[in-house]
């Protein structure tokens, strides 16, 4: 059995995957796999398929180091992006899998949404390359584990009740007298 970061909360309207020593680059897929969080199955799908087409970008928020800068990244207020091909194709698989787990459990597809993503560094890929003058450096890859989960979208979320308020800072409290056109 595949050990997983965490469960999801109800298994019954849930399902999985998971893809482990992936040859990608964990930043890139970091990246992407973050942008789908919280979209529903169609909608991450049509979202990865135009980054494929370069029709929107995938918005770098963590690893920005010699990241360029993109108009599409408007979209996702930051001004970071980037097509990261390779991991968007790597994305899609993965959910094509939990996809198919989600029709065997009888899911509703559309009802779906992306509720945990998790990429994790995996073992590094080790290779040499060979220099000048009779030396060798190592060459390695940076590989990934990604793990994701769609849950059911619910449809009936309970009205929060009246905000009370907390206690409040000698600051705060010094204004709300005021506001009120108390004095000291």
């Amino acid at each position: 059995m595949v050990k997983y970061s965490q469960e999801p909360a109800v298994s019954e309207n849930s399902c999985k995957a998971r893809g482990d020593d992936l040859r990608v680059h964990f930043k890139n897929t970091f990246e992407t796999a973050n942008a789908i969080k919280g979209m529903s199955v169609p909608k991450a799908r049509i979202f990865l398929e135009d980054v494929l087409e370069h029709k929107q970008c995938v918005p770098f928020r963590r690893y920005v180091h010699s990241i360029g800068r993109c108009a599409q990244a408007k979209h996702w207020k930051v001004t970071l992006g980037k097509w990261p091909e390779k991991s968007c194709k790597f994305v899609l698989n993965i959910l094509a899998n939990a996809e198919s787990t989600a029709r065997a459990k009888d899911l509703d597809l559309d009802n779906l949404i992306v509720s945990h993503v998790a990429v994790q560094k995996a073992q590094k890929g080790r290779r040499r390359t060979y220099r000048a003058h009779g030396r060798i450096n190592a060459y390695k890859a940076s590989n990934c584990h990604v793990e994701l989960f769609l849950t059911t979208r619910d449809s009936n979320v309970p009205k929060p009740q009246e905000k009370t308020e907390g206690k409040l800072t000698k600051k705060q409290a010094a204004k709300k007298r005021l506001a009120l056109g108390g004095g000291h």
